[in-house]
């Protein structure tokens, strides 16, 4: 019996240093760890006490088996098209997950969080996971990863693992501009820094749990999404926050030349351009319906408020799932257009 499980472990080792070698040899890039909001979590949130949640149709209805998975899109995110075009799995799994498996920890996980943001306060808002305890999680992850395949070969994963980071809407839109607490410590100039400051304790945390490859996600054009313009009665894009968005994505760009020439190699992914594009040009893209949602009126649901309700017959035409968050459609353009960002970081 002894020997029967030791071998059973030995062959388990086995599969596994063979899946982690099929992986690297494939750009030199070992796994995919995601840190972020609702733009890259795939369920986190489902394990939370939180409102803060889509684990309930029509969440998932273009999902594998069309089932809610947690993920606030009608199927897949960015973050799993590009694991799926680099080689991996089709789905990167919320770490969370208590069915989270062994194969699962060597391709990567996302420890996102929807409703979180750079600023610590944001999470807490809604109760959901701050980016403090997502690098908490990261160093839980290390464990479990060296747990599977010994120390050595563990810190090599993590150094040629793709860290992803995508935040940052949340920090304006539901605490900023909602909440009463930073604008009375800070202006909108102030409070921006105050965001990037955030970001580089957080980028200089992954760099000592050992990350060398970052991509750090810009945030959207969010005088565009759908709640928004109906919040502020705009037919069109608000140019004012969209504006407010440009400003952010210049100085997270600004602040991520200043770490040039460190140990980690860092690309910045333009999705302002990219949705905007895709706003201004949608029949390129193959889209009808630029500035509205899928699900109910696609003006104000969106989460709890958009349980249960119709959706568009074909959400392949549709920037907009719910009035906040991307189509799977839209998210795999994303994807596609990350990838040629990425450059020569593999």
């Amino acid at each position: 019996m002894f020997f029967i499980k030791t071998m059973c472990v030995v062959i388990t080792s086995i599969y596994l240093m063979m899946t982690y070698a099929r992986a690297t040899n494939y750009h030199n890039t070992s796994c995919i760890l995601v840190f972020g909001d609702s733009s890259v979590d795939p369920g986190n949130n489902n394990w939370l006490s939180t409102p803060a949640k889509s684990n309930f149709l029509p969440y998932g209805k273009d999902f594998f088996n069309g089932q809610p998975s947690g993920r606030f899109c009608n199927g897949r995110l960015a973050t799993d098209f590009i694991a799926e075009k680099l080689g991996y799995i089709n789905l990167i799994k919320a770490f969370l997950d208590p069915n989270i498996t062994k194969k699962d920890i060597l391709h990567g996980v996302s420890f996102a969080s929807a409703d979180s943001g750079y600023d610590e306060y944001t999470a807490n808002l809604t109760n959901v996971i701050s980016l403090t305890k997502q690098l908490e999680y990261l160093r839980h992850y290390k464990i479990k990863l060296r747990a599977l395949v010994g120390t050595k070969q563990s810190e090599e994963i993590i150094q040629k693992a793709l860290f992803l980071l995508s935040m940052g809407t949340n920090d304006f839109l539901q605490n900023y501009y909602v909440e009463t607490t930073r604008p009375k410590q800070y202006n909108i100039e102030q409070y921006q820094n105050y965001l990037i400051s955030c970001m580089l304790s957080a980028i200089k945390a992954m760099h000592k749990l050992g990350a060398r490859k970052l991509v750090v996600v810009g945030v959207p054009p969010f005088g565009c999404i759908p709640l928004v313009r109906t919040l502020r009665d705009d037919v069109k894009c608000d140019l004012q926050l969209n504006n407010l968005a440009l400003s952010f994505n210049s100085k997270i760009q600004r602040a991520l030349k200043n770490l040039k020439g460190s140990s980690i190699g860092i690309v910045f992914v333009d999705i302002n351009s990219i949705i905007l594009n895709a706003i201004e040009n949608p029949r390129k893209y193959g889209f009808t319906e630029p500035l509205k949602g899928c699900c109910g009126s696609g003006t104000y649901e969106y989460g709890p408020t958009c349980k249960d309700l119709n959706t568009c017959p074909d959400r392949t035409k549709y920037i907009f799932w719910d009035a906040v968050h991307l189509t799977e459609s839209m998210y795999k353009i994303i994807a596609e257009k990350a990838l040629e960002f990425f450059g020569n970081m593999f």
